[in-house]
C-alpha cells in the first residue's frame, strides 16, 4: 500500500460537485489531485484545477494527525466524516 503525504483540504468551488470535501494527495502549479474515499479513490484521485477549489490549510491538530496515517479510503472516508463533525461544532 502506498502512504499518501498532506497536510491540506480542498472544497470544490464549481462543477457537479460543488461543496464536497476532499482530501489534497498531490498538486503542481496547475492541478489538484483529490479524493473523498467514496466516489474520487485513493488510486483514482480526481484531478481539478487550482482555481476551482477553495484550499483549507489550517487544520486542527487531530485532523493533521489523521492525514499522517492515510493508506485506505476508509481513513479518508473517516478523516472527512471527522472534519464535518468539527466544523458542525463550531
Amino acid at each position: 500500500m502506498r502512504e499518501w503525504k498532506s497536510e491540506m483540504l480542498a472544497i470544490s468551488r464549481a462543477g457537479h460537485d460543488k461543496d464536497t470535501v476532499y482530501v489534497v494527495l498531490k498538486s503542481d502549479d496547475t492541478y489538484l489531485w483529490l479524493a473523498d474515499g467514496k466516489r474520487r479513490l485513493l488510486e483514482t484521485p480526481k484531478k481539478k484545477k487550482w482555481k476551482h477549489v477553495q484550499v483549507i490549510k489550517c487544520l486542527p491538530d487531530e485532523i493533521l494527525s489523521q492525514m499522517q496515517n492515510i493508506t485506505l479510503d476508509a481513513h479518508v472516508r473517516r478523516l472527512l466524516a471527522d472534519y464535518r463533525k468539527l466544523q458542525e461544532q463550531e
